[in-house]
């Protein structure tokens, strides 16, 4: 699938994405703006597997992009603005809203793109492992990142250890909640770490809060 010089604003409000990249399916999605027209608490922006998204502007979703399978690559993007619901998540309770998430998936890069969550944002992206799954190989370069309680939260969530992860050469705001640029698991060693600052001084943000 190819998608390129859009606007995709979706139908009713629904459970699921505006756009689906479903397993065994790949695309090339470029210079799209995806937001839906009828947002809800159980509908995000973009569900992706095997695709390669660039210059995408993605907004209103409770989450931007979830990388539902491995080889996502997301570049020269812009996802913010996500919605908050107070009730009505799967599962009940609030919604949970990151700018990008990754559950169990390997080979995702995330590249010069701006993630930025509201006040009610839990990260710009979260990364957790469920069912056993094994997440990895991850690549976050050259990217502005602002928001969440920690504006990268790197999870194991009960699964093994995490490997092949490498942050480099991002620039942070300074709108997380507890003043948090990176929350790592203890069972999560980054294989690079190297060039990340706050985008006001140009100083080196601290060493990764650890937390399980």
């Amino acid at each position: 699938m190819v998608i390129r010089n859009a606007v995709i604003r979706g139908g009713p409000a629904r459970c699921g994405a505006v756009v689906q990249v479903a397993a065994g399916a790949s695309a090339v999605i470029e210079d799209v703006e995806i937001a839906p027209a009828a947002t809800g608490p159980c509908l995000d922006g973009i569900w992706a597997n095997a695709a390669s998204l660039t210059r995408v502007n993605v907004h209103g979703g409770v989450n931007g992009v979830k990388a539902t399978g491995p080889d996502v690559l997301l570049q020269d993007s812009w996802v913010h603005d996500s919605a908050f619901f107070a009730s009505g998540a799967p599962g009940g309770g609030e919604t949970e809203t990151d700018a990008v998430e990754t559950v169990g998936q390997r080979r995702v890069t995330l590249r010069h793109n701006v993630l930025v969550v509201g006040a009610h944002g839990n990260a710009a992206y979260q990364v957790r492992q469920t069912g056993g799954a094994a997440s990895g190989d991850l690549r976050i370069e050259g990217n502005w990142l602002d928001g969440g309680a920690c504006t990268l939260n790197l999870s194991h969530a009960g699964g093994p250890p995490m490997t092949g992860i490498a942050v480099v050469g991002n620039r942070f705001g300074r709108a997380s909640t507890f003043a948090c640029p990176i929350l790592l698991s203890t069972r999560t060693t980054l294989t690079e770490n190297s060039g990340n600052v706050f985008d006001d001084t140009g100083a080196p943000i601290p060493a990764p809060s650890r937390h399980d």
